[in-house]
């Protein structure tokens, strides 16, 4: 796509070390190419729009103007009562040096397991209850983490079967479960996993080194994500990858070859993440070095030409506070296979109710105000105080059947 003419780069030449968002401070700079799309841009113009106003660089105005063509195509085949679910399973074999999610590490916390999977089918049928009064009807199903997979295969079908029986997930579109650490995957699981209904699976390396994966805690090796992957596409799930640009030990030249690695094993999404050191992470809180902000945007260029080259396309980005370089998030897709409740939750799209510690449920409103209802964030609040689950049906319940006009989008 041309995105600006000769006389347009004139006038917007940027200094080489200018920010590539310009002014920009937002989450979600898409959002901004899209109204302005929607009020009868081209997205050329829009993404030209981007660029002078606010100085972006021409090839994030780009990415912004495709994932916002991508975005309104989803909305426009959306039924007013259209929802997901997200469930969410905040635990992990261990805390990676960059994590402050609220997931605990099953070393820690183990004995909260069986506890917290039993008010989460409690919450899972309240939940249901609620969805069905209002006839809101369920076109994709999330459930994350943490790393759902340390869970076992017998808790997994029995929080799976729930869904089932709790839910009506006839009109569904997507069912992803994340897997996360592959370490945590095993046949039996996969089976399970098929058998209850999920059509696609994230299994995450982060990087495809042994020296890095040691570097930011993890206890898998790169022999174990492809097996795990392996064991994944013969079950035949779609499959996204997550890797990471910028961690600590990592190079320009390791992040390439983490990524033709992981196009080896041909996922269906792969999402480039920018390292953030949020606070409360052993990154934050430690004198750990990193790659600089140049090798950075190296790593990031690379990813974006090779994914496009390999007939991957953008669909879903958003940005975090500490970044580095105050580069970008994005979600990356062979066509047909983009991410439904990524697009739905990153974008604002549409209304997605959360069940379990730490999730949010997101209603959208028809003038375009969100509002957010937050479970109680860690695992032992909410197993001790299971009352917050009720009051959160209860907010969903009157914004929803409260109002005039309904919330969903």
């Amino acid at each position: 796509m041309h995105i600006i003419s000769t006389c347009d780069k004139q006038m917007n030449k940027r200094s080489a070390n200018s920010p590539v968002w310009g002014t920009l401070t937002g989450i979600r700079p898409s959002k901004i190419v899209e109204k302005i799309m929607e009020s009868g841009d081209s997205k050329i113009s829009a993404a030209n729009k981007l660029i002078r106003k606010f100085h972006v660089s021409p090839d994030r105005a780009k990415l912004c103007a495709d994932i916002a063509q991508s975005s309104l195509h989803l909305k426009s085949s959306l039924e007013p009562h259209d929802i997901s679910l997200y469930i969410g399973i905040p635990f992990c074999p261990s805390r990676c040096i960059y994590c402050s999610f609220v997931s605990n590490s099953v070393e820690k916390s183990f004995n909260l397991i069986e506890p917290y999977v039993n008010l989460l089918l409690s919450e899972i049928s309240e939940t249901a209850k609620l969805v069905k009064k209002l006839g809101l009807n369920i076109i994709s199903v999330y459930i994350g983490g943490g790393t759902p997979t340390i869970l076992s295969a017998q808790q997994l079908e029995t929080i799976m079967q729930a869904l089932s029986a709790e839910f009506d997930l006839s009109n569904l579109r997507e069912y992803t479960l994340e897997a996360g650490r592959p370490d945590t995957i095993s046949p039996d699981k996969l089976s399970i996993i098929k058998q209850m209904g999920a059509t696609r699976i994230c299994i995450n390396p982060q990087t495809m080194s042994d020296d890095v994966l040691t570097a930011i805690g993890r206890k898998h090796t790169r022999a174990n994500i492809i097996e795990a992957t392996q064991l994944a596409k013969n079950t035949d799930l779609a499959l996204n990858m997550d890797i990471i640009a910028g961690l600590p030990t990592d190079t320009p030249d390791g992040f390439r070859e983490t990524l033709n690695a992981v196009l080896d094993l041909k996922p269906e999404n792969i999402t480039i993440h920018t390292l953030s050191q949020k606070k409360g992470s052993r990154l934050s809180l430690e004198d750990i070095s990193i790659p600089g902000a140049d090798d950075v945007e190296k790593m990031l260029n690379n990813a974006s030409e090779t994914l496009t080259s390999n007939n991957y396309n953008p669909y879903y980005l958003y940005r975090l506070k500490f970044t580095s370089g105050g580069f970008e998030n994005i979600g990356w897709s062979l066509p047909r296979f983009d991410g439904l409740y990524n697009k739905l939750m990153m974008e604002d799209i549409g209304t997605v109710i959360g069940m379990g510690a730490g999730s949010v449920s997101k209603l959208v409103l028809p003038n375009g105000r969100i509002e957010r209802i937050f479970n109680t964030k860690f695992p032992r609040e909410y197993i001790l105080q299971s009352s917050k689950i009720d009051d959160k049906i209860e907010k969903i319940k009157t914004y929803i059947s409260g109002s005039t006009a309904s919330p969903l989008t």
